[in-house]
């Protein structure tokens, strides 16, 4: 009888339990942009604080107009009350005619917002610390005077017809209760976006999906969510955002920026492909990602790296046999990304000790030379032999392949 009633109790906990998963599910179902968000590129913002990134007016224009032929929606750029030539590329952006929105990222100064709303910028980023460790060691404001400051900026800033996002720094290491009531301050002021920003990396996907979740109870705004990458979180985070209810996240080219940088662009639309391809595919240009990685790698002098999300050189390369032969016959068996739709070649690498006879057939074919299935493994089995006595690179092997085709064609001709 207790057995009973205790296994009774198992299955209804069991069903309570399921119901509320479901009721969970129904509820980030209902809350989740991951379909439906917009990005706020920032290689020209955050992007200059990288260490080897010192931009001339000639090299934002060139990546802001590869930022705006790829999609994204918003491109950021440096605060115009910087400096002189800040204020200048600013304008000079502005005046381009793209597509995407420019913004600016000021701080929650008056001075600044008045320089920034005659540049001809869409909107600005307006931003200030609210943890315990910004509001004692930078500005040493109170949330008292933030309040105050944030109301004027905000206000100044919409007369002017222009957007506006108000943004915490150091958002996860700030007062919950002090974040929350700052966000519902100016969400009443008419801001389009809040912004959480994690600026020193410390936050995890489960810690982002509990604030962006509890924001979205109180805020009737956008959210916008900056994700630097300190701990390896970085994209993570913002997908983590986006099943929440953030609305925007802000990206990098090649994830640049200060320390390690942010969420990467590219990296950011690997995650976001495998979950609505549909979706990116018809917003995003994904064939001009390459490109725009190698513009910005050239212009900050740093090499794409091997594993980098999509374009790296080793991504679409496989180097076991049995590996080479289901990535021939069918890609998705072993890659979760299709080369062709970001404007990438599908291939696969031969590596002369693991190779095998079909992974050899394709490079062949690759190489247009047309060899017998006994010729084939013929040749495989000679590459195997050398590859024990020396290391062969792919160029070395195509060499081989090459004047074995030769050898086979003269047999032939001397044959006949």
């Amino acid at each position: 009888m207790n057995k009973r009633t205790n296994a009774d109790d198992v299955v209804n906990a069991d069903a309570s339990q399921a119901e509320t998963i479901t009721k969970n599910q129904k509820t980030t179902l209902n809350t989740s942009k991951v379909s439906n968000f917009s990005i706020i590129e920032s290689t020209l913002r955050e992007g200059e604080q990288f260490s080897n990134a010192f931009f001339s007016t000639e090299d934002k224009i060139k990546i802001a107009k590869a930022l705006d032929s790829f999609g994204v929606e918003y491109i950021e750029i440096t605060s115009p009350a910087a400096s002189e030539q800040s204020r200048q590329d600013c304008i000079t952006i502005c005046n381009l005619g793209l597509t995407a929105k420019i913004l600016t990222h000021v701080r929650c100064h008056m001075d600044d917002v008045r320089i920034a709303v005659e540049t001809g910028v869409h909107g600005l980023n307006v931003v200030i610390g609210t943890s315990a460790y910004l509001r004692e060691f930078s500005h040493g404001k109170d949330m008292e005077y933030i309040i105050e400051q944030a109301t004027e900026v905000i206000t100044f800033i919409k007369n002017k017809g222009l957007e506006v996002r108000f943004s915490s720094e150091d958002s996860f290491r700030s007062d919950l209760v002090d974040l929350l009531n700052l966000y519902k301050i100016v969400d009443k002021l008419g801001v389009n976006r809040v912004g959480i920003a994690d600026t020193v990396g410390c936050a995890n996907p489960r810690q982002v999906f509990d604030l962006v979740k509890t924001l979205r109870s109180v805020v009737s705004c956008d959210i916008e969510c900056h994700f630097h990458n300190d701990t390896g979180c970085a994209i993570a985070n913002a997908y983590a955002g986006l099943e929440a209810g953030a609305t925007h996240i802000d990206t990098t080219v090649l994830g640049i920026g200060e320390r390690n940088g942010i969420t990467s662009l590219g990296g950011f639309f690997a995650r976001m492909y495998v979950d609505d391809k549909e979706y990116i595919l018809e917003n995003y240009n994904l064939d001009q990602l390459r490109e725009v990685e190698k513009l910005v790698a050239g212009i900050v002098s740093v090499d794409i790296p091997f594993n980098n999300y999509i374009t790296g050189d080793c991504v679409i390369t496989h180097k076991p046999g049995t590996h080479a032969k289901a990535v021939i016959n069918d890609p998705e068996k072993y890659e979760i990304l299709k080369p062709n739709d970001f404007g990438m070649m599908p291939g696969c690498l031969i590596e002369p000790k693991l190779t095998s006879c079909d992974t050899v057939k394709e490079r062949l074919e690759q190489l247009d030379l047309i060899l017998s299935d006994d010729e084939i493994k013929d040749v495989t089995t000679q590459i195997k032999i050398i590859s024990e006595l020396k290391s062969l690179k792919l160029v070395e092997v195509d060499v081989f392949l090459r004047s074995f085709h030769k050898k086979v064609i003269n047999a032939h001709l001397n044959y006949d």
